[in-house]
This record gives C-alpha cells, structure tokens and sequence, in this order.
C-alpha cells in the first residue's frame, strides 16, 4: 500500500512538497521570491514574461552555478549569479536588461539560508541595473543536491557595431586587465580548506559592464573582452590566442596578483595565473588607444586597478608567451585537468 504523508504546514527547512504544486510551492514563491524580486507583470499566473525590446542587436546567454560554500567573503551563491550573468552579456558590450532565475533546491535546505541568497541575488540585480524577471524553482530529495543550484538566462541590448571576438584581435593590439587576479577562486579554495590569510581575502564577485560600457560610449574600437574567470588567465588567454592565430606576449612583472592570494596559492600548489576570478575582464583593443582605455577603466571603481599586462604580435613559436621575474620568457599553455574544482 502507497503512502502520501501530509507535509507540514510550518517549517523552517525546504521538503519535498514546496517543488509540488501545491500548497507549499505556492507560499514558497510568494514569501521568497516574489517578495525579493517582485513580478514584472503584477501577476504570479504567467509562465513567461512579456517584455520590452530595445531596437537593434540583442545578447543572450546562460550560466548555470554550483559553487560550495553557498556563502563565502564577499558575496554567496545567489549575487554570484547575477554577476556572473551580467558579466557574460558585458563580454560582448551589451547592456545588461533581463535575467531569469531557476533554482534547484535539496531537501532540508534551512529557509534563511535561502532567503539570504535569494536576497543577495535581488540587492546584486538592483545595483547592476537589471531585472529579474521570471524563473522556476525544483525541489530534489536529501543527498541528491548540494543545497542550492541556480541556473540563469540573461538578456541585453548591444547600442554598437563592433564584432567583439577573437577573430577581431590585430598584431599590436594592448591587452589591459582590470585588476588583481584569483581572489575568488583563493576565497573559496582556503574556506574548503579551513585556511585564513586575514580578513582582506575576499571574493572579487562583481559586475562589469558599466567598466565596459565606458570604453564602449568612448568610441573606442574594442576588439576582445573576456571575463577571466574559470582557468584563469592563461586559460582566457589561450584561447584568445589560438583562435587569432597570433601570438599573445605577456610580462609577469605586470600582472597584479596580492600578497595573500600568492601565499594562499602556494600553500595550496595553485598557479594564480590559472585562478578564476569572478569580477574582472580582459579588454584587448588597438594600441594607440591604450592610455585612454586605461584611464577610462581606472575611473570606474571595479577596473580602478586596470594595467597593461601585454601585447598582440604576429604569431611566432607558440600562441602564449611570458616573460617571466628573472627575464627568461617561457611558453604557457592551456592548462589540462580540473585546477579549481566547484567555484562558480
């Protein structure tokens, strides 16, 4: 004989029954989520949005995040999302509109830790100037989550014609970085690992786009961005390389990367340069307008660390170079295997 026990009407931790339908479901979104986030059509009964859209291009792009802890310095699961979506349409120049929001909850979830990050995510989204806009919420049985997952779509409108990608990288393009690299992925790594480097070392999670909408109302003919996020630099770097077919030559001397981050990476065994981040980017763009890129980036507080940390040349022996601290120039390359496990 099949049992269906009825759930309880209270609780303070997510069941079964609140991924439903039912009941639960229902109070679920409108104490959580509607009250965070709000509804764009006034009504909870719609399955979609109906939007506005600007004229012209659109970006569009989904991410999804898995990241352990839920919460850690400088932000949790939930702003996370948000930033990482936003980041994504940044990378093509777009401004940032709309995200969708699906969160796949594990049984026995406690409510505040829920509504924490569900909270982070709205505050994020208001800061970065966007809306969130529609979702979903699944419920799994104990054991077979991770607490929380969220998936994100994000949407935005591109005011510009340029072909931002790798194919639009030119020999003695300026390759600038907006700041400090591997804080984020060194803030997660050292909580797994029960280490503190002081209460400095912290997530560097935060959006980018109004970095690059700067340089991009500038008039500045932007050839590449990239968000430098999972492998890090020379991943991002890689990439950018191979798929230009030219050759990218770095100075390691010209690479920020903090005191705590580097003492974190080598108790760990990590290379910073193959760290993720989660609030900075690459802009690679023609060499004469360095200097007004630079001061453009420095003046918006998320790029106030910007600097040149390389050149586009025509390809030579491989597509990554670097010189390094003692002078000597080695090739770097797309790193293989899984450095960072679960940061994002």
């Amino acid at each position: 004989m099949f049992e269906c026990p009825v759930p309880e009407s209270v609780s303070d931790r997510i069941q079964m029954a609140h991924g439903g339908g039912g009941r639960l479901m229902n109070d679920l979104i409108r104490s959580v989520f509607l009250e965070a986030f709000g509804s764009p059509s006034g009504s909870v009964q719609n399955d979609s949005a109906v939007l506005s859209s600007p004229a012209g291009r659109l970006a569009v792009t989904t991410d999804s995040f898995v990241v352990q802890p839920l919460e850690f310095p400088g932000g949790n699961i939930g702003s996370l999302a948000v930033h990482g979506t936003v980041n994504d349409l940044a990378m093509s120049g777009a401004e940032p509109l709309y995200l969708t929001a699906g969160f796949i909850l594990e049984e026995g979830l406690p409510l505040d830790v829920l509504n924490r990050v569900v909270h982070s995510m709205a505050e994020a989204a208001r800061l970065a100037g966007v809306r969130i806009v529609t979702g979903d919420t699944k419920v799994v049985e104990r054991g077979k989550g991770d607490g929380i997952y969220i998936n994100t779509a994000g949407v935005g409108a591109v005011p510009h014609d340029l072909e931002i990608s790798p194919s639009s990288v030119r020999p003695g393009d300026s390759i600038l970085l907006s700041g400090d690299l591997g804080r984020h992925g060194m803030t997660i790594m050292s909580l797994r690992a029960g280490l503190s480097f002081g209460e400095a070392l912290c997530s560097d999670s935060a959006p980018l786009h109004e970095s690059v909408a700067a340089l991009i109302r500038a008039g500045i003919p932007v050839h590449c961005l990239r968000d430098v996020t999972r492998g890090g630099l020379t991943a991002t770097l890689s990439e950018i390389a191979e798929a230009s077919r030219l050759t990218v030559r770095l100075d390691e001397m010209s690479i920020p990367v903090r005191d705590d981050v580097r003492a974190a990476c080598g108790l760990l065994g990590l290379d910073p340069l193959q760290v993720a981040c989660e609030g900075r980017y690459l802009a690679i763009l023609p060499g004469e307008y360095e200097d007004e890129a630079l001061r453009l980036m420095r003046g918006c507080g998320v790029s106030s660390g910007a600097c040149l940390v390389g050149r586009v040349e025509e390809f030579r022996t491989a597509p990554l170079l670097m010189k390094g601290r003692l002078g000597v120039e080695r090739v770097l390359g797309m790193p293989s295997g899984m450095q960072l496990p679960r940061i994002c």
